[in-house]
């Protein structure tokens, strides 16, 4: 499974296989089963994670009591909530695995010393960042400026077989619309197909 890190880690930089070994060493990867939650909304943020397999799930409850599901992480992933702007900086977000689940577990409490262990590291660590923030502020701009219809396609061609790994109502709220909207779109989408 960690074959799978280090290939996503070498699209932002080369290792040697030292290097590799070395880091691998010292990575801790988890099972976790269906239902578990990594993080509940309120509570301070430990630990950051990589999805080698399996499917988890950011929400939070709104102050009208709705659950709204804000992202799915996949495999080749990188889950990491940053709180360091809330005065307790308690997670505004829970985490749930909604699959059985393989994880690297990245415990912030221990980065700094990794970072000084391995050079590399940080700036791996920097580039996949910056990465993920550039990508997440280009869905952010495509998703305030479409349809409910446009966004459901959108996911359609970026996370391909995602609609099949959720529920449609998590589904939906992810997108923006009631599942009641996400069944009429899906099934003009695939009349549309056709």
């Amino acid at each position: 499974m960690k074959d799978i890190l280090f290939r996503y880690m070498n699209r932002y930089t080369t290792l040697s296989a030292e290097e590799q070994q070395a880091i691998a060493s010292d990575i801790r990867v988890e099972e976790f089963g269906k239902g578990t939650v990594l993080l509940r909304q309120g509570e301070p943020t430990t630990a950051c994670y990589f999805v080698l397999k399996g499917c988890v799930r950011q929400h939070a409850v709104d102050e009208a009591g709705r659950n709204i599901t804000s992202n799915f992480y996949t495999e080749e992933h990188t889950i990491a909530l940053f709180n360091e702007h809330r005065p307790d900086q308690t997670s505004e977000h829970t985490l749930t695995c909604l699959e059985d689940c393989v994880l690297v577990v990245g415990e912030l409490a221990i980065e700094q010393d990794l970072y000084g262990k391995h050079a590399q590291l940080e700036m791996l660590t920097r580039r996949m960042m910056e990465a993920n923030f550039g990508q997440m502020q280009e869905e952010f701009a495509a998703f305030i400026a479409s349809t409910p219809e446009e966004r459901y396609r959108a996911m359609l061609r970026r996370r391909p077989g995602l609609a099949e790994r959720v529920p449609q109502h998590q589904l939906a709220s992810y997108l923006g619309m009631t599942p009641e909207s996400l069944s009429r779109i899906k099934r003009r989408v695939r009349e549309d197909e056709r």
